[in-house]
């Protein structure tokens, strides 16, 4: 996180040791500069540590919300795929989004920019609107914890070795200097890729050409790895955990019903660049994909592990490391990918395969294209997901755009 990051701090800050730095006079578009008391570069905004003249000097625009968030918008799908809402309905409390035309956050009023429903939907309770989503925030932080405790596959301490090295302001993720000259996976035990989970999951990992715009097509053995991992993981309790949940909810009738929709909504094929099917959910999350020269998705641990291994992947720092002193943990990790970089790649550490599909799929059900509010441990965890809006399957279904843990300074 910054230094001095709220204006009242940088001021005080500035005037111990920051001398004149607090303008933005002759200083528009510089980079950031530790020594100053408040900022001028282009993404003080996404900071919240402008100086005050910013806006009058450098853009002349009023001021705007800052993002609560680390996650870069590269994640969401393009604004032409997706309908901004207008309205709170489901919304309170959200997430910043600058593709929404109004807002439902607890700064909204602050910034003027609140949808006209806000003070009816959002002025009397916390969290979401229970109106518009069946299943409310208190159930979803008491179901993940459930999940969480229920995860006995997942790593344990002994497990791991990482070797984290720089972790840098959010400000310098954009640089792509490699700040760490060794590997994040200083060890792994490899004897747990033996478990059918795990090995069903990595059966997976290269079945798609990274590329979008490059149709994927699988012949009869990967139709049927898709399944074996389906099948493996509804073994587990994190699963029956998950399926037990939302069959409560009246989302699913049926555990066959639960994972024919899992199939479809994790992966079943769109098409992200030409008119192929170049792309679904799960190759976008788990394996990650190259568009316009950047990565896109990849945010899982043992395909990182694998990559790095193979000398594929070249860690470069994290901005962002969880709370949690167990696996899983949260990294937010800057990377080259075989000659493309991720500025920012949120992923758990040391969680198993059905872990990971368990909560995204919770989210996604619950919370599409909404920040969804988890706990882990005792400490809150936040997802976000983006349906694929372009094409549907079933009646009107949507596929997984995206889903990732939202790395947050706060």
């Amino acid at each position: 996180m910054r230094a001095c990051v709220p204006l009242t701090v940088a001021v005080l800050c500035g005037l111990a040791w920051a001398g004149n730095l607090e303008s933005c006079a002759s200083r528009c578009n510089e980079k950031f500069n530790r020594d100053a008391a408040c900022q001028c570069d282009r993404r003080c905004s996404r900071h919240g540590d402008c100086c005050e003249d910013y806006k009058h000097l450098c853009t002349g625009e009023a001021p705007e919300e800052p993002e609560a968030f680390l996650e870069l918008e590269e994640e969401a799908p393009d604004n032409s795929l997706y309908s901004a809402p207008s309205s709170c309905q489901g919304r309170c409390r959200e997430a910043f989004d600058k593709h929404h035309p109004c807002h439902c956050n607890d700064r909204c009023q602050e910034f003027g920019n609140c949808c006209q429903d806000f003070e009816s939907l959002c002025g009397d309770h916390e969290g979401f609107s229970h109106s518009s989503d069946a299943i409310t925030k208190e159930e979803l932080q008491s179901i993940s914890e459930k999940i969480y405790k229920a995860d006995t596959n997942k790593a344990q301490k002994e497990d791991i070795v990482l070797n984290s090295q720089n972790r840098i302001s959010p400000s310098e993720t954009g640089d792509q200097v490699d700040r760490c000259p060794e590997p994040l996976f200083t060890y792994v035990n490899e004897q747990l890729f033996s478990k059918p989970t795990y090995a069903a999951f990595i059966n997976l990992l290269n079945n798609y050409q990274r590329a979008t715009g490059h149709g994927e097509h699988f012949n009869a053995q990967q139709l049927a790895e898709q399944g074996v991992f389906l099948r493996e993981i509804m073994k587990t309790a994190v699963m029956q955990e998950l399926f037990s949940f939302l069959h409560h909810q009246n989302r699913y009738g049926s555990e066959q019903e639960f994972v024919d929709d899992l199939k479809n909504m994790w992966f079943g094929l769109y098409s992200r660049g030409n008119e192929e099917a170049d792309s679904s959910g799960f190759e976008h999350v788990f394996s990650g994909e190259i568009k316009k020269g950047k990565v896109t998705g990849f945010h899982n641990w043992i395909r990182f592990y694998l990559q790095e291994k193979e000398g594929l992947v070249d860690y470069y720092s994290h901005n962002y490391d969880g709370p949690w002193d167990s696996y899983p943990d949260v990294l937010a990790m800057q990377f080259n990918w075989d000659g493309y970089y991720k500025e920012v790649g949120s992923a758990f550490i040391g969680s198993s395969p059905e872990f990971e599909f368990a909560l995204y799929s919770l989210c996604f059900i619950a919370r599409p294209g909404k920040v969804c509010q988890l706990s882990l441990g005792g400490y809150p965890l936040a997802i976000q997901t983006y349906p694929w809006d372009k094409t549907t399957y079933g009646n009107g279904k949507k596929y997984i755009a995206t889903a990732y843990v939202v790395s947050s300074t706060h």
